[in-house]
């Protein structure tokens, strides 16, 4: 399968050791985003990876070297190819100087640990030549970069963006060459497959040729021999028939010896049909043993087959009886699935409808206050054309009262202003309204929202009691089992890297992301109808350890703690075997580990919780 140089060229085959994988130092354009970056010197870390390390234990696996203590001294080097028209990497934001200055040592640290890095595979040396050296791109330290180190810090800073960007591409370009290898490995398995199957068939071929050839010789064998058999049974009656005539002729003088010895022949013929007769009643009596007992041979046979046909039979309903529990509880399984799935929509529907018609009613109120104000604009500017109207009528009548337009002018003045004022207040009053009614919804939203952190808070610390009377419970049997005598060797130990989880807190959050959703794998899938009698007998709550292999396998069931009735440790059992497989490891927990050991608290009520 032909594959493109900047990546895939020194590719370890499915016989290589897993260390020989390149860690994303081979050189591939890293596009439009890291183009500005080619020219950035690697930090002095990077000198490690060169360096020669202590092999490893056990079997080969892949380097594990951390990011910072790659090889690689640009950004271009290391991105993988990528279309002129991809957009570019968005990179993060720098770090502090000080996180890239401490990178060096963990860069030093994770290669000491690494297995000893293989001979470079010939078919890289092309690309590993149009690499420039780490040492020459390394900037001079000394007592003069020490004393500079004040002045350098934002070329640290500048420094730190290109190598973060430099381990996200790093980290991107081993998935895609992981899922690669995977890829090839399944090819290379197809294609073994396909020509085993072309072997097998063409071998079945030659023994179907060969079988007819060998029948084709046994028929001309038996042929030739019924020849020969018809011709020697012609030439004995052509024998015969003279020896007939020859003896026809001599059967006159034998007829008087013949007469003579009739006569003994007939005493001997008596005597020979007596033990004849004597022989044939023996045979008789020994056929007749012999077919009783073929008989009751037959009858134990028939009774022998007809068992065990009832025995098939009785496998075969327990079979389907099994497979007819097993859909049904799969069909539960997914209806109650469903269910929950349904009421979560649910809530969230009526949430999203609670939201709406809040938002809806807070539109409609400052509607209803800009329609008012519009109203009392409205209403303001006809009152003002009504005054300029009276203010004309006043201007024609002026030569006739000119005392009584001033009293006139006086009041409605005054009723204005009274009618100004009360619109003022009424104005007031409604805002204030608002306000209230604003501040009240508030207040409801606030204690709606303290109530949920409450509530958080009051499941948080639950759990946290939950844990700690788990983790109690544990310190507690691990004491009692140092006070116990030591236990034979667990069967299960072997030279496999393993991880236990004993609770719900790991630093590798890979190692508990996994144990987490292999526990809700459990809990969802169960069905409990056949356990409602079992777990309604006092029981203790099973503290159950099951160990998983890297491909999703189940290595074993311990028991820690029984539950003291049989029926539920047995459905524990039936429930982790009817699981399998299981999700194979992420490939960051399958580089470190081969089996994970999950303990789990198994509690039963309407459903299987594991705590």
């Amino acid at each position: 399968m032909p594959v493109s140089t900047d990546s895939a060229s020194a590719r370890p085959t499915g016989t290589e050791p897993a260390a020989a994988e390149p860690t994303g130092a081979e050189p591939a354009s890293a596009g439009p985003a890291a183009a500005g970056l080619a020219s950035v010197p690697a930090e002095p870390a990077t000198r490690a990876a060169d360096a020669p390390v202590a092999p490893g234990a056990g079997a080969p696996q892949a380097t594990a070297t951390s990011p910072a203590a790659a090889a690689a001294p640009t950004v271009s080097a290391i991105g993988p190819p990528r279309a002129a028209d991809q957009p570019p990497v968005a990179l993060p934001p720098p770090e502090p100087a000080a996180a890239g200055a401490q990178r060096p040592q963990e860069a030093s640290q994770a290669v000491a640990a690494g297995p000893e890095r293989p001979p470079r595979d010939p078919a890289q040396e092309p690309e590993a030549a149009l690499q420039p050296d780490a040492d020459t791109a390394v900037p001079p330290q000394g007592e003069g970069a020490t004393q500079a180190g004040a002045a350098d810090e934002p070329d640290d800073a500048r420094r730190a963006a290109p190598l973060r960007a430099q381990r996200l591409l790093a980290e991107h370009e081993q998935g895609i060459r992981q899922e690669q290898r995977r890829q090839e490995a399944a090819s290379r398995q197809a294609a073994r497959q396909e020509q085993a199957a072309r072997l097998e068939a063409a071998r079945q071929e030659e023994a179907a040729r060969l079988e007819a050839t060998r029948r084709e010789a046994e028929r001309a064998e038996i042929a030739r021999l019924e020849a020969e058999r018809q011709e020697a049974e012609h030439q004995e009656a052509e024998h015969q028939a003279a020896a007939r005539q020859t003896a026809a002729r001599e059967e006159a003088a034998r007829q008087e010896e013949a007469r003579q010895e009739a006569v003994r022949a007939e005493a001997a013929r008596r005597e020979a049909a007596r033990r004849e007769a004597e022989r044939a009643e023996a045979a008789r009596l020994l056929a007749e043993r012999q077919e009783a007992a073929r008989q009751a041979a037959a009858r134990e046979e028939a009774a022998r087959e007809e068992a065990a046909r009832q025995e098939a039979e009785r496998a075969e309903a327990s079979r389907q009886a099994a497979a007819r529990e097993e859909a049904a509880r799969q069909e539960a399984a997914r209806q109650e699935a469903a269910r929950q799935e349904a009421a979560r929509q649910e809530a969230a529907r009526q949430e999203a409808a609670r939201q709406e018609a809040a938002r809806q009613e807070a539109a409609r109120q400052e509607a209803a206050r800009q329609e008012a104000a519009r109203q009392e604009a409205a209403r303001q500017e006809a009152a003002r054309q009504e005054a300029a109207r009276q203010e004309a009528a006043r201007d024609a009548a002026a030569h006739q009262e000119a005392a009584r337009r001033d009293a006139e002018h006086a009041e409605a003045a005054r009723l204005e202003a009274g009618r100004q004022e009360a619109a003022r207040a009424a104005a007031a009053r409604e805002d204030a309204a608002r306000q209230e009614a604003a501040r009240l919804e508030a207040a409801r939203l606030e204690s709606e929202r303290a109530d949920a952190a409450r509530q958080d808070d009051e499941r948080r610390e639950a759990r946290r009691r939950a844990m700690g009377r788990q983790l109690d419970e544990e310190a507690a049997r691990r004491e009692a089992a140092a006070a116990r005598p030591p236990p034979r060797r667990d069967p299960s130990a072997s030279g496999a890297r393993r991880a236990r989880l004993f609770g719900r807190a790991d630093p590798n959050a890979e190692l508990v992301r996994y144990a987490e959703a292999w526990a809700r794998r459990i809990e969802l899938n169960p069905n409990l109808e056949q356990l409602r009698e079992a777990t309604a007998q006092p029981h203790t709550r099973p503290l159950v350890t099951v160990a998983i292999r890297s491909d999703g396998s189940v290595e074993s069931v311990t028991f820690v703690i029984a539950s003291g009735v049989a029926a539920i440790d047995e459905a524990v059992r039936r429930i982790v075997e009817a699981q399998r497989p299981y999700l194979p490891f992420p490939p960051a927990l399958a580089r470190d580990y081969d089996v994970v050991e999950i303990r789990r608290t198994w509690h039963f009520d309407t459903a299987v919780r594991l705590y």
